[in-house]
């Protein structure tokens, strides 16, 4: 579906992302950062641009680390329970329906206790 207007560089497109818990994000792989073994991801980009990705990522039950250099994002969960440990900040449980932001420079340890998904944002800092 298309609306609003074009210009020569980006035309305007309407993108839906309908029924993102049904959506096929994909073969699921072993998560690189993965403290605990087993951990497994997917995720599939519902629209990109420069400097700006939206998208759906699941994960498995585990734990990994992650950081989040030259980017932000922010993040809805969708489904599942995950628990965000930062060192030297209060432990932060979130579940469906709660949005976390991740500035750039975040460091800190995502604890999967359900299989989560998740919408997500990221942000360039360029």
């Amino acid at each position: 579906m298309t609306g609003g207007t074009m210009d020569e560089h980006h035309p305007v497109v309407t993108v839906a992302g309908l029924r993102p818990l049904e959506r096929d994000l994909g073969e699921r792989s072993p998560k690189p950062t993965a403290v605990t073994d087993g951990v497994l991801e997917a995720s599939d980009s519902l629209w990109a641009r420069a400097g700006l990705d939206v998208g759906y990522w699941e994960c498995t039950p585990g734990r990994f680390t992650a950081t989040r250099d030259g980017y932000t994002e922010i993040c809805q969960l969708l489904s599942g329970r995950v628990t965000i440990e930062v060192e030297g900040e209060e432990t932060v449980a979130l579940a469906a329906g709660d949005t976390l932001v991740m500035p750039s420079g975040w460091r800190g340890v995502w604890v999967v206790h359900e299989t989560v998904r998740k919408l997500y944002v990221i942000v360039d800092d360029a």
